[in-house]
């Protein structure tokens, strides 16, 4: 047996007076062998993250700190390197792809500058011979158009291209080991299941060993070798991933795959007799030619390319597509936070896109909007209750009675009205979507569009913020509009899927009949391309009987 590339052993990361608890992680041992892709699985605060910083040695130190253990990455003991000595090491034997890529690149650099620091810091190739190097990684990424990409900066590119950019950035040196954190996460199901194989191919081209860390056991059944289990810094479980997926043993980690959205879409219900509250028609949306001295022009670019659907009261219309396809500036548009360049948007009848300002303020109630990341959409310096009471005094309500109203909602989003007085950044993910869901019901409205509302959360917390949405629709009556690039969560929430592709429909139907029975071959392609859709989660319920 070869020894392993990354053995760590008595790991305990200490965290602030005043945490939830004293130790981030309590004792982790975990090794990963050379050719050998091990992901660590666990919720938000489990520890996972963590875990990547102590290697890497970027803990936010000295309130969070290794307070015990070793991390020997080749036989040497990364915790009694200097500094100087582990910038050698990163970047060259050890590389990070972080979860969010436009936080990790630096915006007022081209891609092809960032990709270059790395060979310019840790090689010593010339400049042609390092420019050449970074152009075939991008191709070996599989990026479209490498050489425009290369001078392009990070907002010029699609999140899926960003993320293959912080891959390329890890593959420059050729690592022995690549930490991956959550790197597919916000990810279409297409560019996700590229992106897995490519790191698969790279682990099997290099021999490099590779520690996956993420939330999603599709994405384990698609890449993993052998799987550890976190929960609050404590590993209740670890194995092949054959025995973890199909035969868990510890009680949290049948509760993780338990909460996994099944593919299977539930009985229809029928609306055809329904009113429709919601009708778009014939939008087209271009988004004009961009450009630079350095990068050149950009051809215009059709987001929404005559596109019409209809939605009706107490249904749920998913609308699916990879990056790109158009899916939120079809969100926007419908909202108005976006002009269309034509077509029509009717709420009961009313024309949004062809409302004055007046008008539309007054419109703005009929139809509210669930954004993807609540924290940048809630206001960090106010207060629960004023967040979600805000809309309904704008309108004229009583501030007292909208606070009260306020109070019922955190309610009725299954959170204690004592979360009212509380700031935004003191929830965590799950609950701050509650809250923004809440702020949306606030004005009483006949439709609610959700951009992608749960694609950031755990699996466990994702059910959560799903059942509730079900059940409000059902208790309220309310037709949702929901964007997604998760194939699964369209399967348990929505009735009628449209499928789109570059700012077209390509396919529409009632949910169970298309996940049934795709007719094209793009919708497919989609199907198929859902990781882990070979493998049938257990049923722990027949188990545990």
């Amino acid at each position: 047996m070869t020894d392993p590339v990354l053995d760590i052993r008595g790991l305990r990361i200490a965290l602030p007076k005043g945490a939830d608890r004293p130790f981030a992680l309590s004792g982790l041992d975990l090794s990963v062998n050379p050719g050998e892709i091990v992901c660590l699985v666990g919720e938000s605060g489990s520890g996972k993250s963590l875990t990547a910083g102590a290697i890497m040695r970027l803990l936010p130190e000295p309130h969070v700190r290794v307070a015990d253990g070793s991390i020997r990455f080749e036989g040497q003991d990364l915790l009694a390197l200097s500094e100087r000595e582990m910038k050698q090491i990163r970047g060259d034997r050890i590389a990070q792809i972080f979860q969010e890529p436009m936080t990790a690149l630096n915006p007022q650099k081209t891609v092809g500058w960032q990709i270059d620091e790395v060979l310019r810091l840790h090689t010593g190739l010339g400049r042609k011979a390092r420019r050449a190097r970074v152009l075939e990684l991008l191709d070996l990424v599989h990026i479209p158009d490498p050489r425009s990409v290369y001078h392009a900066y990070p907002h010029q590119v699609s999140g899926g291209q960003r993320q293959r950019v912080m891959i390329a950035m890890a593959l420059a040196c050729e690592p022995k080991l690549i930490i991956a954190d959550e790197p597919t996460t916000a990810l279409d199901v297409t560019t996700q299941l590229q992106i897995l194989k490519l790191i698969r191919e790279l682990q099997e081209k290099e021999g490099a060993g590779i520690l996956f860390i993420t939330h999603d056991f599709g994405v384990v059944a698609e890449i993993a070798d052998r799987v550890v289990v976190l929960s609050k810094g404590e590993m209740v479980e670890q194995g092949t991933a054959a025995e973890v997926l199909n035969r868990p043993k510890h009680p949290y980690t049948r509760a993780l795959i338990g909460a996994i959205p099944a593919l299977v879409p539930p009985r229809p219900r029928d609306f055809r007799d329904a009113p429709v509250v919601l009708r778009a028609e014939g939008l087209v949306k271009t988004f004009a030619a961009r450009g630079s001295l350095i990068s050149g022009k950009r051809a215009p670019v059709t987001a929404v390319d005559n596109l019409s659907f209809t939605l009706r009261r107490g249904e749920t219309l998913g609308v699916v597509g990879e990056s790109g396809s158009g899916k939120t500036t079809v969100s926007r548009i419908v909202t108005r936070l976006l002009e269309s360049d034509c077509g029509a948007v009717e709420v009961d009848g009313t024309d949004l896109l062809a409302c004055s300002p007046r008008e539309l303020r007054e419109m703005r109630r009929h139809i509210q909007m669930v954004f993807q990341d609540p924290m940048a959409s809630l206001n960090p310096r106010k207060r629960v209750e004023d967040l979600i009471a805000q809309g309904p005094i704008v309108h004229g309500a009583d501030p007292k009675a909208a606070r009260a109203r306020a109070r019922e909602l955190l309610e009725l989003v299954e959170l204690s009205p004592a979360a009212a007085t509380r700031y935004p950044h003191e929830f965590s993910g799950g609950q701050r979507q509650r809250i923004g869901i809440a702020r949306a019901l606030a004005m009483e409205p006949k439709v609610i569009v959700a951009d992608e509302p749960v694609s950031a959360l755990d699996v466990s917390v994702q059910a959560q913020v799903l059942k509730l949405l079900a059940d409000l629709r059902d208790r309220l009556d309310l037709s949702v509009l929901f964007v997604t690039h998760d194939l699964r969560v369209a399967a348990q929430l929505c009735d009628r899927v449209i499928v789109m592709q570059k700012g077209r429909i390509v396919e529409t139907g009632v949910t169970a009949e298309l996940f049934a029975a795709p007719s094209h071959p793009y919708t497919q392609q989609l199907l198929a391309s859902i990781p882990g859709r070979g493998w049938t989660p257990p049923d722990l319920a027949t188990d545990a009987a």
